[in-house]
C-alpha cells in the first residue's frame, strides 16, 4: 500500500472508531467522495470499515455478497481506496 493510500485507509479507521472527532461538514464531503466510486464498491468499503452509517462486516461476509473470494475482495478495496486517494476532492478533506 503506497503512502496515499495508507493515508486515506488510516483516516477511515480514525472514522470508524472516533467518528465524533470530525464534524458534519467533512462527514458530507466524505460522502459525496464515495460516491465516485460505483454502488457496490462503495458498499463495500462502507461495511468493511463500519462508516457513515453501516454496520462493520468482515472481509468473508462482505465477499460472500459479493460473489468472489476474500482475497479478490480485499484486492478490489485497496484498489478503490488507492482511486480515492489520489483524487483532488481527498486532498482538500484530508486539509480540513
Amino acid at each position: 500500500m503506497d503512502s496515499l493510500s495508507k493515508e486515506l485507509h488510516e483516516f477511515l479507521v480514525r472514522l470508524h472508531y472516533h467518528p465524533e472527532e470530525f464534524d458534519e461538514r467533512v462527514i458530507h464531503y466524505m460522502e459525496h467522495l464515495f460516491m465516485l466510486l460505483s454502488k457496490d464498491d462503495e458498499e463495500a468499503i462502507l461495511y468493511y470499515f463500519g462508516i457513515l452509517g453501516r454496520e462493520q462486516m468482515s472481509l468473508a461476509d462482505i465477499s460472500e455478497r459479493r460473489g468472489v473470494t476474500q482475497e479478490t475482495m480485499m484486492e478490489s478495496i485497496d484498489i478503490n481506496i488507492r482511486k480515492l486517494a489520489v483524487t483532488p476532492e481527498w486532498q482538500e478533506i484530508k486539509k480540513l
